[in-house]
Formats: structure tokens, C-alpha cells, sequence
């Protein structure tokens, strides 16, 4: 296996090199890591995978595979084996044969090829299926034929290009699962590339963030989710998405209070984030709490939630295990997860804490997380 190093890699479209895709990415994969490419349509995830595989040219920056400068090296050439959204296998081929295929066409010896194949299909469980073609095989083992294929040609380097977009909502989770313990076996190097953040937190030893081009955060899943350095990262990461209140900070004498735009929200500030927005007072920003750290008042919470607000409550979403509650201030929305119990009816009257050690500040025109540990 080997390790990945892009230096300031760029990727620019078009004679007069208007359309920047790809703003000069720095990122070292360490040797084994499993690191994800995580971000919207058209953020540049995939180009950049395209640039690793040799499938786009680079406009400038450097590539390393291991110790070898790849800029200009074919895509053959580079020993990485990728695996796209689409499976791409030849219809008339048994799994063996496309499995195979590669190898055979490298001319390795046939016990060889036969012992690749049979030792990938044992880890990806589809031994049994050797003997049949595409169509009589399931999504999901489709998908791992595709992955087996990469696995034979032993490469430096495993990329994936939102392998699992084809899957349904349960075999997604199983094969995500499959692959996690596919590098755990193999302890592989491998880049991934998806747009699902559950996918990205649940896999990656680290994450990158992508947003227009730009990474916006390197860091491990708990880190991103934990300390976002901007309100992008912090949207984009976390399932419901964290809420977001603009408003300011309100100093009287020796305590502050953070205060929503129409006034209907007024809370606390802690010690460490009044030492934090020190240097904000009177001037807006952006108040970002995620929905399981707002609490029904009158609920079970940590002692920490101790600031509350009034809100009129929209909407319920009883999900069996927990509850999402959707509520409305005078200008802002906002949701909270919480344990099954009582809760008004849509329309009432909600009294709200928010954990007050869990709140995140960000500078309402730089989007830039103030304060971040």
C-alpha cells in the first residue's frame, strides 16, 4: 500500500481558465487511512478523485503516490484500482470472468488468477455466485463484484466514487459496513467520495470538506461534528442539521447574553463563550446549537441546560425512539431532539433549554466559528 500527498492541486476548465473546480488542495492520506471526500453537488469531490486516478489532467499542483510524482503518469500506470457509482460490469461474463478480466489481461498465470478471485469472492461473501452473470446477481452483489474486481489487482491505492448512490436505503448500510470491513482486513489505503455526510462520519478515519471547490475542514468524524471551524461545516455535518439563529451579543456589567434578532430568544452565555465573544459585544452574530442539544423544559436535561426560551411549537415528528419538534420564534425556526414524553400540541406555547455548554458561535459575515477549541 502506499500513501497519497496532493500539493496545491488545482483544476481549471475552459481556454481562458475562468471555471476553477478544484481550488489547490492540499491533503496527505497516510499509508492504510481510509480518508473521505464528503460535500455538495459540484463541490469538486469527484474531480479530485479523477485527478488521483489519472482520469483528469491536473492544471497545476503536485501528486504523489507513495514516493512517485503520478502528474503525468497514465492511469494504468499509477496501481490504484477505482470503483464507480456505476458498476460496470460486462453483462456476458460470469462474476469469475469479470473478476478476472484484468489479470488475464496482465497474462498472469491462471492458478494465480484463480486464487486472487476465489480469496476476494471468500472476503466479500460471494463465492457462491461465481458462475452466474450481472443480471441474475442483486444490487448489492453487483456492487460487490465491482469491489472484488479492484480487490484482485492488489493496488497501492483503492479509490471510490459514491459506490453505493445505486443501493437502497438498507443495502447502503450493509455495504458500507461490508467496506469498512474490507479495509480493516485489507488495511488498505482508500479515498472515498460521497455526498452523504452519514456515510462520510460512519466510515472515515478522517473527513474532508468540500464546498465550491475549497476544503473547508480536514479533521477525524468526532472533531467535525464536535468543533466545525465554519457554519458550512457545521450545516453540512450532523443529521438533523444544526439550527442557526443570527442575532448579538448583549453585555450588562459583568454577564452577557446572546439575543436573536426580534428578541423572542434571549439566553445566557456561559463563562468560556462570554471570554470567547469577548471582542463581539453589540456586534451580530451567528448562534448554532444541533437539535439534541435543545431540550423540552419541563423534560428531562443535563444541568447544563439551563437557558430557556419560548417558542410556538409547529410540528411533531414522533419517530419512536425520539421525537423531532419543529418551533418558531419571531425570526428564526428551529428544531429539537428529544426523548419520547409529553409535548404541547402544534400551535402551543414550548419552553425550551438549550445545553449552554454545547452552544457554537460563528461571525455572521465570515461564517468563521468563533471561539473553536
Amino acid at each position: 500500500m502506499a500513501s497519497v500527498k496532493l500539493e496545491a492541486v488545482r483544476k481549471v476548465y475552459g481556454d481562458s481558465g475562468a471555471q476553477v473546480a478544484v481550488h489547490g488542495v492540499d491533503l496527505e492520506v497516510r499509508d492504510g487511512e481510509f480518508v473521505v471526500l464528503v460535500g455538495p453537488s459540484g463541490c469538486g469531490k469527484s474531480t479530485t478523485l479523477r485527478m488521483i486516478a489519472g482520469l483528469e489532467s491536473i492544471s497545476s499542483g503536485k501528486l504523489w503516490i507513495g514516493d512517485r510524482l503520478v502528474n503525468d503518469v497514465s492511469p494504468k500506470d499509477r496501481d490504484i484500482a477505482m470503483v464507480f457509482q456505476s458498476y460496470a460490469l460486462y453483462p456476458h461474463m460470469t462474476v469469475f470472468e469479470n473478476m478476472a478480466f484484468a489479470l488475464k489481461l496482465k497474462k498472469l498465470p491462471a492458478a494465480e488468477i484463480d486464487g486472487r478471485v476465489r480469496q476476494a469472492a471468500e472476503i466479500l461473501d460471494i463465492g457462491a455466485v461465481l458462475d452466474r452473470t450481472p443480471k441474475q446477481l442483486s444490487g448489492g452483489q453487483r456492487q460487490r463484484v465491482a469491489v472484488g474486481r479492484a480487490i484482485v489487482r492488489q493496488p497501492q491505492v483503492f479509490l471510490f466514487d459514491e459506490p453505493l448512490s445505486n443501493l437502497d436505503a438498507k443495502l447502503r448500510v450493509q455495504t458500507r459496513r461490508e467496506i469498512s470491513k474490507l479495509h480493516r482486513q485489507l488495511g488498505a489505503t482508500m479515498i472515498y467520495v460521497t455526498h452523504d455526510q452519514v456515510e462520510a462520519m460512519t466510515m472515515g478515519d478522517r473527513i474532508v470538506v468540500l464546498d465550491k471547490g475549497r476544503v473547508q475542514q480536514i479533521d477525524t468524524p468526532l472533531n467535525l461534528y464536535n468543533h466545525p471551524v465554519n457554519r458550512f461545516v457545521a450545516g453540512f455535518i450532523g443529521s438533523p442539521a444544526m439550527n442557526f439563529i443570527e442575532g448579538e451579543v448583549v453585555v450588562s456589567g459583568a454577564s452577557s447574553r446572546f439575543v436573536g434578532r426580534g428578541g423572542a430568544l434571549s439566553l445566557p452565555l456561559s463563562d468560556g463563550h462570554a471570554h470567547n465573544l469577548a471582542s463581539h459585544p453589540g456586534r451580530a452574530v451567528t448562534l448554532g446549537v444541533r437539535p439534541e442539544d435543545v431540550y423540552v423544559a419541563s423534560g428531562p436535561r443535563p444541568v447544563t441546560a439551563s437557558a430557556e426560551a419560548t417558542l410556538r411549537l409547529e410540528a411533531v415528528e414522533p419517530m419512536g425512539n425520539e421525537i423531532f419538534l419543529h418551533a418558531k420564534g419571531s425570526d428564526h425556526e428551529l428544531t429539537a431532539r428529544v426523548v419520547p414524553q409529553p409535548v404541547p400540541e402544534p400551535g402551543q406555547p414550548v419552553a425550551l433549554a438549550f445545553d449552554a455548554e454545547k452552544l457554537h458561535f460563528f461571525d455572521l459575515e465570515s461564517g468563521t466559528a468563533i471561539g473553536r477549541r
